[in-house]
């Protein structure tokens, strides 16, 4: 590793580390309280899908944007009534947003469960079957019981969150003991 990249990273191990500690808070709250983290979310969700309607619709005057000024304005009206709707009703949202997630999810599933199996017997083997399998289960499952995979969703987020932010800390010190 060259000096220059060996400098970079040793000012700014601290940052992943930061990171993994935020990760891993974010993850036990979502554990600890997954109801309140999951109404904090919706809210944060809702205020961003109107600040970013309004930034679209004032990027129809400045003109920043590539994108035909038609799309800029549906995207901010889309945005700003998403936005409203979402921080008048922040309940319903917190039911309807993961359970669209979850249905998104479950029709995902199987098309690549499908797109999996097809391959599998095409030629690319046992394995492709098996995860074809597995891709459809996980849909047909998640699309029979979309609410309660919904309920659920914000502990296993969670749980990733907090997996996700010790294994950050950990790569922060390796890094940090890497440069030295």
């Amino acid at each position: 590793m060259s000096n220059t990249i060996r400098e970079g990273i040793s000012k700014i191990w601290w940052l992943v580390l930061l990171r993994g500690i935020l990760v891993l808070l974010f993850g036990l709250f979502l554990v600890t309280a997954p109801g309140l983290a999951l109404a904090t979310l919706v809210l944060f969700v809702g205020a961003y899908w109107f600040v970013h309607g309004i930034f679209s619709i004032i990027g129809i005057f400045v003109g920043a944007s590539g994108i035909h000024w038609g799309w800029l304005l549906l995207d901010g009206i889309i945005g700003i009534l998403a936005g409203i709707f979402v921080m008048n009703h922040p309940l319903f949202s917190a039911i309807l947003i993961p359970t669209t997630l979850v249905i998104v999810l479950a029709i995902q599933g199987i098309i690549m469960g499908i797109i999996n199996l097809v391959q599998g017997f095409k030629g690319d083997g046992a394995r492709a079957v098996i995860l074809g399998i597995i891709n459809l289960l996980f849909g047909i499952i998640l699309l029979g019981r979309p609410l309660v995979a919904a309920s659920v969703l914000p502990i296993v987020i969670g749980v990733f969150a907090i997996a996700g932010g010790i294994l950050l800390i950990i790569l922060a010190f390796r890094i940090r003991q890497a440069v030295k």
